[in-house]
């Protein structure tokens, strides 16, 4: 409700505030890399593992994704993009696990669509140069630059409060529900003379779990294929 709290401070510069989604995310970057090293172990041209048939499948659908979207010229954008998945539903996932999710924290996502705004902006300058990317920001008419400035600076800033926004909303949603349903149970057997009954806060089953299902697995899918469909088509749309 408060956002991410500081878990230490690094006494350099002033004070380096280390926060807990920095935290979380140094946990789910190990995690990935370990679960990556695991998964690319002990590869075979012939006889291939169960687990590599499903890797190859997994990976076959990303760049295949990539290349009905962006094309084929744009195919090497798909271990960015795989990447920019991963990070994006795992880190909004772990909330499963009792952690705070990542993507809950608005410098994460605005860190993203930073990286995503700078790669549109390089693959504007290698297709058309960088007299062609700054004339185009004076098309279809000059007195229109302010505003095609404008909007491409919205499109990063759009990306990430809709990311943050959803999964941000679902979490203090989510924490009010579990609140008030935690004071509805200890009102309502706190008329039983039996203090065990009111010092469990029955009402928090059930609901909260159906709740948990669309703002931690619908919702994190749901987000983590919108940030990387709009990627792909502004760094697309960008080359054209």
């Amino acid at each position: 409700m408060n956002g991410p709290k500081v878990i230490f401070t690094i006494p350099i510069f002033g004070g380096i505030k280390v926060s807990e989604s920095i935290v979380n995310m140094w946990i789910i970057m190990a995690a990935l890399a370990a679960a990556s090293i695991w998964l690319t172990h002990g590869l075979e041209r012939r006889n291939p593992s169960k687990k590599q048939l499903a890797l190859e499948k997994l990976i076959d659908m990303l760049y295949g994704m990539v290349t009905d979207v962006m094309g084929e010229r744009y195919i090497g954008f798909a271990p960015y993009i795989g990447t920019l998945f991963l990070l994006s539903i795992v880190g909004s996932l772990s909330a499963l696990t009792g952690m705070r999710p990542i993507t809950a924290d608005l410098s994460v996502i605005l860190a993203w669509t930073v990286v995503t705004f700078l790669l549109i902006q390089a693959n504007n300058i290698k297709n058309h140069g960088i007299f062609g990317w700054l004339k185009s920001f004076a098309e279809p008419v000059p007195f229109i630059t302010p505003l095609n400035i404008i909007s491409e600076i919205a499109n990063p800033v759009s990306m990430t409060f809709r990311h943050f926004g959803n999964i941000a909303a679902g979490l203090v949603i989510t924490s009010l529900v579990y609140g008030g349903l935690a004071s509805l149970s200890a009102a309502v057997f706190s008329r039983i003379p039996n203090d065990f009954f009111a010092s469990i806060p029955i009402f928090q089953v059930g609901l909260p779990a159906v709740l948990s299902v669309y703002f931690d697995l619908f919702t994190s899918f749901l987000q983590a294929y919108i940030i990387c469909m709009l990627t792909m088509v502004f760094v697309q749309g960008a080359g054209e």
